[in-house]
């Protein structure tokens, strides 16, 4: 069942997310514009980038929001595979003041960001729009209100797939924010370690506390708010079954998520260049594991995938 955002937690949101762009962001944004044109209805900030403040490294993340994904190629294979398997993923970099400015930008459809919001059974995008961030450019207010409504509802997605996993007994928002995340990035290939998950409540603590009081009214389930010194705690009253059947869907998502993420990671091969050397990078980032890369799986890209999927699960990379 969809449960429709309350007004309350729409405008939470969109005083949150309105933020002033750097001038780096600025001109990562209109390298954007360029490329896609008129079918842009949105750009997000999000990620580390985000939540530090600091564009000069690492890799500026972000959200477009297509209107059509026929609209937003020159290439129709690109076009089919964004709708085949979303999202598509590109990489570039620009020269920026003295430096360099590197970005990574995850393409969706209007529709499909507003399904993965609600319906998918992925936890994959709910699980990100729930998190802060930051619109960076709306094609116009109807659009960006649009946008607003989008990361409520992906709130209540969240909380509502989360909360039949709590203990019966009070919990606090840390715990259920802590909970979700390592439940939702279980479901990827990327091995984030639990400190690490811990850290992105803790990066924003007011954000999240004052998010989930607001939604905790309108999620599917009977939650009594318990007022504290600092904190509220929350106490979820869920049927047996109801748990029982919530986590059987977690496991399910599990076993789908690995499969779409290693699907994603051969599709990104052809969506950018030095994909392969992306994907090592990104899985060293939140593992540790590092593997070097024989220069012979560099010419045949999907293969070298394989190879080094498996080497690298041997390894702990992933689970």
């Amino acid at each position: 069942m969809i449960i429709s955002p309350p007004a309350e937690l729409i405008t939470i949101i969109r005083q949150k997310t309105l933020r002033k762009s750097p001038p780096a962001i600025k001109a990562l944004t209109e390298e954007i514009l360029g490329r896609h044109r008129d079918a842009t209805q949105a750009i997000l900030l999000y990620g580390s980038c985000f939540r530090t403040g600091d564009d000069s490294n690492g890799i500026v993340d972000l959200y477009l929001v297509v209107d059509r994904y026929r609209h937003a190629y020159h290439r129709h294979s690109y076009a089919f595979l964004n709708r085949l398997l979303p999202p598509n993923v590109f990489y570039f970099e620009i020269p920026f003041e003295e430096g360099v400015r590197r970005c990574k930008y995850t393409v969706f459809s209007f529709r499909d960001f507003q399904q993965g919001a609600s319906r998918w059974f992925r936890s994959y995008l709910w699980s990100r729009l729930a998190q802060p961030m930051g619109l960076v450019y709306a094609r116009n207010n109807h659009v960006a209100e649009q946008i607003y409504t989008t990361m409520a509802q992906a709130l209540l997605t969240f909380i509502t797939r989360v909360l039949p996993l709590m203990p019966r007994q009070q919990f606090t928002s840390r715990e259920l924010w802590c909970t979700g995340l390592l439940l939702s990035y279980g479901t990827e290939l990327r091995a984030e370690r639990r400190d690490k998950l811990t850290d992105l409540f803790d990066s924003a603590p007011r954000h999240y506390e004052e998010l989930t009081r607001a939604a905790m009214n309108s999620v599917s389930y009977s939650v009594e708010a318990i007022s504290g010194n600092q904190v509220y705690r929350y106490r979820a009253g869920i049927p047996a079954p109801t748990r029982v059947f919530s986590r059987l869907m977690w496991g399910l998502r599990r076993i789908q998520g690995k499969i779409l993420s290693l699907l994603q990671l051969v599709k990104s091969l052809y969506t950018f260049q030095g994909g392969l050397d992306y994907v090592l990078w990104k899985i060293e980032r939140h593992s540790g594991v590092r593997i070097q890369m024989d220069h012979r799986l560099r010419r045949v890209p999907v293969v070298g995938v394989v190879v080094l999927f498996w080497r690298l699960y041997r390894r702990g990379a992933f689970r």
